[in-house]
C-alpha cells in the first residue's frame, strides 16, 4: 500500500474525545461564558451602560450554578432584559444544560446516543444508563409542575400589591429562583426577603419550593410513583427532616436574646424566622433577618447547614444530605459493634462508604484552604471568609454583607468556589484526571494500628 493511499485514510482531524465529566464542566464553563457576554451588553443594565466583564461574569456564574451571591443588586443594577437572561441561566443551571438539550433532541425527533446517555447518567447522579431519557422527561414535567403552582401562588400575594403583571412576573421569577435553589430577588437593596419575614404565605410557599428542589429529582420521582421508598428516598427525606427540626430549635436558642435578628420578633415571626433560616441554608440563599447580625455560634451553625446542603441529583449544592449520612452510619455501627453500615434495615456497599468519605474529606479541605486564602486576601475575619467560601461552595447565596465588597481577586476566589461547588469536586478531579482503570489484583491484607 502506498504511502499516498495511507494518508488518504487518515482522518484529516481527529476528534476531540471528551468523558461525561469534562463534558458537563464543558457545557456549564460555555453557559456562563455567554450569559457573562450577555450580562456585560448595555442593553442588560438599568443605566444603559457596559457592565464590566468580571462583574458579569460573577453574575452568571452565580445564577448558572444557582447559588445566588451577587456584587450588584440584581433588581436595581440590571434591566428587564438582564433579569430574564440571570432567569434563563437559573432554570438551566437547575436542570442542567444536558436535560434541556436532551429534551430539545427530543422535540425534533433526534435519537440519543449512548455517548449522550452516559453524559445524562453523570448528571442526573444514576447508576445505570436504562432509563435515563424517560427519567430526564419526567424531570422536566416534574419541573414545570412545581415551578407554575409556585408562580401561581406567590403571584395571587403578590398581585394586588404591584399589580396584576409585576405581581406575576414576581411569581414566576422567585418561583423558579426558589425552586432551582438559585437565592436571586427582585426586592432590591440587597435586602432578599428581610421586608416578609412575617409574612406567612410568602414564607410558606419559598420554603416548600425549596424543600422540594433540594430533595432531588430521584426522589421526587419515587413520591410520584405508587411504588415504596427504596432506602435513598428514605434517608433524603428522614435527614432533611432531621436537619430542618434541629436547626429550627438551634437558632431559636442562639438567637432568642438577639434584638438584632429574632429578639425583637413576635413568637410567631420568631419560630417562622428561624424556620426559613433553617430551610433556606440548603441550599437556596433567600433570608428574613440579617445574616450579618447573627453570633458566632449560629454563624458556625449555618455554615454547617450550607456545607452539608441538599440531597444528590437535585437543583442545590453542598456535600449532599446523603454524602453526610453514609460516614455517619459507620460511626453508629462501630459504636453498636455491628461489621457492616446500615441503615433502615439495609446494608451500605462499601463503594458508597469510600465515595461520601472522599468527598467530605477533600470537601473541607478545600473550603478551608479556600476560606483562608479568601480571608488573607480580603483582610477579614476568617469565619465571615468561611462562611462566604461555604455559601458559594454549597451554591447557596448567603452573605454577611462581604461579597460586594470583594476586591477582583476576592471575586475570582468565589467564582472558582461557585464552580466547583455545583459542578462537583469529584466531577472536577475525574475531568483532570487520566482516564483510568479498576485495577484487576488485589493487595494482601494486613492491619493497622489506629485509635
Amino acid at each position: 500500500m502506498s504511502r499516498a493511499l495511507v494518508l488518504l485514510k487518515r482522518p484529516a482531524l481527529t476528534r476531540l474525545e471528551l468523558n461525561p465529566s469534562q463534558t458537563i464542566i464543558a457545557g456549564f464553563a460555555l453557559i456562563i461564558l455567554a450569559g457573562s457576554v450577555l450580562l456585560s451588553l448595555p442593553l442588560a443594565a438599568e443605566s444603559g451602560r457596559a457592565t464590566p466583564f468580571l462583574t458579569a461574569l460573577f453574575t452568571a456564574t452565580s445564577a448558572t450554578c444557582v447559588t445566588g451571591l451577587v456584587v450588584v443588586d440584581t433588581a436595581t443594577h440590571f434591566s428587564l432584559f438582564g433579569e430574564i437572561v440571570i432567569l434563563v441561566l437559573i432554570q438551566l443551571g437547575g436542570l442542567g444544560y444536558m436535560t434541556i438539550a436532551t429534551l430539545m433532541a427530543m422535540a425534533i425527533g433526534r435519537r440519543i446516543g449512548l455517548r449522550e446517555r452516559l453524559v445524562l447518567q453523570e448528571a442526573q447522579n444514576l447508576y445505570t444508563v436504562g432509563g435515563v431519557v424517560r427519567f430526564t422527561r419526567n424531570v422536566a414535567l416534574i419541573t414545570l409542575a412545581i415551578e407554575a403552582v409556585g408562580s401561581f401562588l406567590l403571584s395571587l400575594r403578590w398581585a394586588p400589591e404591584l399589580g396584576l403583571g409585576r405581581g406575576l412576573y414576581f411569581g414566576i421569577f422567585h418561583s423558579i429562583s426558589a425552586f432551582n435553589n438559585a437565592g436571586f430577588d427582585l426586592m432590591g437593596g440587597f435586602r432578599s426577603f428581610t421586608g416578609f419575614v412575617g409574612d406567612v404565605p410568602v414564607n410558606v410557599v419559598m420554603m416548600l419550593l425549596i424543600i422540594i428542589g433540594g430533595l432531588g429529582f430521584t426522589v421526587l420521582h419515587d413520591l410520584s410513583s405508587p411504588r415504596r421508598l427504596g432506602l435513598h428516598a428514605k434517608i433524603v427525606l428522614t435527614t432533611t427532616a432531621a436537619l430542618i427540626f434541629i436547626g429550627t430549635g438551634l437558632l431559636l436558642l442562639l438567637e432568642f436574646s438577639n434584638v438584632a435578628t429574632l429578639g425583637s420578633l413576635s413568637g410567631l415571626q420568631r419560630t417562622l424566622a428561624a424556620l426559613f433560616q433553617s430551610v433556606t441554608p440548603r441550599t437556596a440563599g433567600f433570608n428574613t433577618i440579617d445574616m450579618a447580625q447573627l453570633r458566632d455560634p449560629s454563624l458556625m451553625l449555618i455554615i454547617a447547614l450550607m456545607f452539608i446542603g441538599a440531597s444528590p441529583g437535585g437543583t442545590g449544592g453542598g456535600i449532599k444530605t446523603t454524602t453526610f449520612v453514609a460516614p455517619m452510619a459507620v460511626i453508629l455501627s462501630m459504636l453498636r459493634g455491628r461489621p457492616d453500615p446500615e441503615l433502615f434495615r439495609r446494608r451500605l456497599p462499601p463503594v458508597v462508604i469510600y465515595k461520601a468519605v472522599t468527598i467530605a474529606l477533600i470537601a473541607v479541605a478545600f473550603v478551608v484552604s479556600a476560606g483562608t486564602l479568601l480571608s488573607y486576601v480580603e483582610q477579614v475575619d476568617f469565619i465571615n471568609a468561611l462562611f462566604e467560601v461555604v455559601s458559594g461552595f454549597g451554591t447557596v447565596g448567603l452573605t454577611t454583607g462581604l461579597t460586594p465588597e470583594l476586591s477582583a481577586v476576592g471575586r475570582v476566589i468565589v467564582i472558582i468556589t461557585i464552580f466547583t461547588g455545583r459542578v462537583g469536586l469529584l466531577t472536577v478531579a475525574y475531568a483532570l484526571s487520566r482516564q483510568h482503570r479498576p485495577a484487576n489484583f488485589r493487595y494482601p491484607e494486613e492491619r493497622i494500628y489506629v485509635g
